[in-house]
């Protein structure tokens, strides 16, 4: 009885084989266990989102000044039992012999906080009017505790420029465009670098070594020299929007080349393979051959170049910009941000003005592990 009831015993569900799994599958059952790569993509889907809703996430207006609290600094929310949310009114007071701002809060003075509390009108990406934000002064609240003639004040969460503008508000907007450019500049890297060093390793002869000349020629300019000069010539009454995808056309024109010199080593190396030649025999077309079964086996390599090089342009964008070269104000970006950043008594005095400074530095190392992540499950066989 006992062995019969073995036999009949049900057998303990067993992980699913890995033969069984598609590549896909095989590529993000791999990724899941790299911890610092999940980290990563978490990081940077939640700075995406934080671009995409802009307007609802930040307290106010990015181009709203409070001249009366300019270089103020940090205000960190607060809670107690009797006032809930709130911060204290930072009240600025004038060095006699320095003649700088001075400011102390002033714990009489209660400053009622609230979530998706109504403030400055704005367009949901230009289209949906609203007028709510996630986190921000609780105006209603704000006018019964102070009579409703009161001036109402704004925290400063991250403190205040040299104009009054919100330090917090304009890192949310500065993430539209610094993120944004990364994309749409890698997009056009990869049409470029995938498709010239496809062709020129797939064809070889003449046209290789003319594609190739091309790209060491290119490659002997320093880069940021170069990029000074392309933005200097830039006319100065182009509009914002000119100036944003024109930085995106230059970033995109000068970082293909890596791109390309490792797509024609891997189709060199590959296009005299059993499957290859196997598919010229069937009539395959050369594109075919080249996108359809070349390319797709070395994913891994291609997924590294683009990871590193969506950074590279992040911080292309914000070494133009904070040249004076780049992008320029009204526009809102990181690299625009840190054009307060040269002067070295405003950092001595106001060291919150280096905030866009560690969003570039947590996208761009959230980017390196992200690839490095990548590049390891890309190969899912490997041991």
């Amino acid at each position: 009885m006992n062995a019969e009831a073995q036999l009949t015993q049900p057998k303990p569900e067993t992980p699913q084989d890995a033969s069984q799994l598609s590549q896909r599958q095989l590529v993000w059952r791999r990724f899941t266990k790299h911890r610092l790569g999940r980290l990563s993509l978490d990081i940077l889907v939640c700075f995406y989102i934080v671009a995409l809703f802009a307007e609802f996430l930040s307290p106010i207006n990015p181009q709203t000044r409070d001249l009366e609290h300019m270089f103020s600094p940090p205000q960190l929310p607060r809670f107690s039992f009797e006032h809930g949310l709130h911060s204290y009114e930072m009240e600025r007071e004038v060095d006699p012999e320095t003649l700088q701002n001075r400011y102390q809060e002033n714990p009489d003075k209660i400053v009622p906080l609230s979530f998706f509390v109504k403030g400055d009108a704005y367009r949901i990406w230009g289209l949906v009017p609203w007028d709510r934000h996630l986190f921000g002064l609780d105006r209603q609240a704000y006018l019964q505790l102070n009579g409703p003639d009161t001036a109402l004040i704004v925290p400063h969460f991250l403190g205040s420029d040299k104009y009054g503008r919100d330090i917090l508000t304009r890192v949310i907007y500065g993430a539209r465009i610094s993120l944004s450019i990364g994309l749409l500049s890698i997009i056009a890297t990869l049409l470029l670098g995938i498709t010239i060093g496809g062709v020129s390793g797939y064809l070889g002869g003449a046209i290789d070594n003319i594609l190739q000349r091309g790209i060491e020629i290119l490659n002997s300019f320093p880069k940021l020299p170069l990029w000074l000069a392309l933005g200097a010539i830039m006319p100065r009454e182009w509009s914002a929007i000119f100036v944003y995808f024109a930085i995106t056309i230059v970033l995109s024109m000068l970082g293909w080349t890596q791109l390309a010199r490792v797509v024609r080593g891997k189709i060199l190396s590959l296009r005299e393979e059993e499957y290859a030649m196997a598919a010229k025999l069937l009539g395959a077309s050369h594109a075919r051959i080249l996108f359809r079964h070349l390319l797709p086996g070395f994913t891994s390599h291609i997924i590294v170049v683009i990871t590193l090089a969506i950074p590279n342009m992040i911080l292309g964008e914000t070494a133009l910009s904070f040249l004076g070269l780049g992008l320029r104000a009204p526009i809102v970006s990181w690299g625009v941000m840190l054009q307060d950043c040269m002067n070295v008594q405003a950092i001595a005095a106001a060291p919150w003005l280096l905030t866009p400074v560690i969003a570039i530095i947590i996208t761009v190392m959230s980017f390196n592990f992200l690839g490095d992540a990548l590049r390891d499950a890309a190969d899912p066989y490997s041991r």
